[in-house]
């Protein structure tokens, strides 16, 4: 599945400033920075422009329908409903930047919750015992599946295919042929189930903001260092304050009360589950575009025998790729698991993969490889949680979801396969 083009980072690289000369280590206007990014979209790096406009398009479509859509509880709701999905596609994205797929990673989701449902319950393991062999349980099977592709050279797609069905009857007789196990562990069911308290989501802001300053100020001081051109700093300052903006209506939004009886139960704070897909961003971003190990995923996905020439290990990248995505599935099963409080033969099954592969690619992740960026798993995964969610919310059937879905996925695919054409034929 592998194309043969060039490997593509989300960010320039840094001998190449965006719309400046590589040498002058001043920072180029505003007017020459927007030229670049308009050539850089006339020329198919399309990135995540289709995704956030099309999660723009939704949430007013379904507002203007639905205003409850706008409700702070229905936002809370949207937070946490996709969240097992964007987890899976956050490991999926490791994949298919090489230009492979996982079709197995939802039932393997399915086997580590699980493993960990049946360690809680039925041993009486603690929580963090349970999780961190959930999580082994996903490493296991992905060393299999990665060395059954890179090291014996089945296709993915075959492999994948074979573990998609053998995972379902290792979840049956898991689950005995169909039991459903009860978690009661509260530190389990706390993270998808329940919210930091409202100061700490403010302090949990701040600490996030004063990062994301951190990060920007270091790169711009790296590159003036290195003699490159630094982005604006009016291009920063507006960086740092849309993200400080859009988090602080967040914060505020999901710090109302959303209870209907306080009395009985208080219900206000961001989602625990909000912060632990953040930890798992930055930690996957920072690998992808930050380490060695990152940039030959990519180098392998634009083209596996220019990377191997190059000295680059192509079967241990393919087998920790794998590795990683079925670590992710079990993280994304344990999700799972804490927002259903229990794990039965369908946890991983139905739509799981569906939506977890839709997430990844309708974010801006290429199918052949060699494009993407762990961002993009959760801005897809948001357009999925908003159709499902909108959809819901005006009474459309199942059916009605999983074809508008599938029609979106479609849409992205052709996107993706357009815009790769085009920056072929510049």
């Amino acid at each position: 599945m592998s194309a043969a083009v060039a490997p593509e980072t989300p960010e320039r690289p840094d001998t190449t400033p965006a719309g400046g000369s590589k040498s002058t280590g001043s920072a180029p206007g505003l007017a020459t920075v927007a030229r670049a990014y308009v050539d850089r979209v006339r020329g198919g790096e399309l990135g995540a422009l289709p995704a956030v406009l099309g999660l723009v398009v939704l949430c007013l479509f379904f507002a203007l329908l639905r205003p409850v859509f706008l409700s702070n509880l229905n936002f809370a709701n949207l937070l946490t409903q996709g969240a097992g999905s964007i987890a899976i596609a956050m490991g999926l994205v490791f994949v298919l930047l090489l230009g492979e797929i996982d079709l197995s990673a939802g039932y393997a989701s399915g086997v580590c919750a699980a493993v960990l449902a049946i360690l809680l319950t039925d041993h009486g393991w603690p929580w963090y015992g349970a999780v961190a062999a959930a999580i082994l349980t996903g490493v296991v099977i992905g060393l299999v599946l990665g060395a059954l592709v890179a090291r014996i050279g089945i296709p993915s797609f075959v492999v994948t295919l074979a573990a998609f069905l053998g995972f379902q009857g290792i979840v049956l007789m898991l689950l005995k042929e169909g039991t459903n196990i009860s978690i009661e562990d509260k530190t389990i069911l706390a993270v998808a189930n329940d919210n930091l308290s409202p100061a700490l989501g403010w302090v949990l802001l701040a600490v996030s903001v004063a990062a994301y300053a951190a990060v920007e100020f270091r790169r711009s001081s790296n590159r003036v260092r290195r003699g490159l051109a630094t982005a604006p700093p009016a291009v920063i300052a507006v960086r740092l304050g849309s993200f400080t903006v859009l988090g602080a209506v967040a914060v505020y939004l999901l710090n109302q009360q959303r209870s209907r009886n306080i009395v009985v139960d208080s219900l206000q704070g961001v989602p625990i589950v909000v912060p632990v897909i953040g930890v798992l961003l930055v930690v996957g971003t920072f690998v992808l575009h930050r380490t060695p190990f990152g940039l030959h995923i990519y180098a392998v996905g634009g083209n596996a025998e220019a990377a191997r020439r190059a000295g680059i290990n192509v079967s241990f990248i393919r087998v920790a790729a794998f590795v990683i995505c079925s670590a992710m599935a079990a993280v994304g099963g344990i999700i799972a698991a804490s927002r259903g409080n229990s794990v039965d033969p369908n946890t991983g099954g139905s739509n799981v993969l569906l939506l977890a592969v839709g997430s990844a690619v309708i974010g801006g992740t290429s199918l052949f490889g060699g494009r993407g960026r762990i961002v993009d798993a959760v801005l897809g995964g948001m357009v999925v949680a908003v159709i499902q969610n909108g959809m819901g919310l005006m009474g459309y059937s199942s059916g009605v979801k999983y074809a508008v879905t599938g029609s979106v996925l479609l849409v992205a695919a052709g996107v993706d396969a357009l815009s790769r054409r085009r920056a072929v034929l510049r």
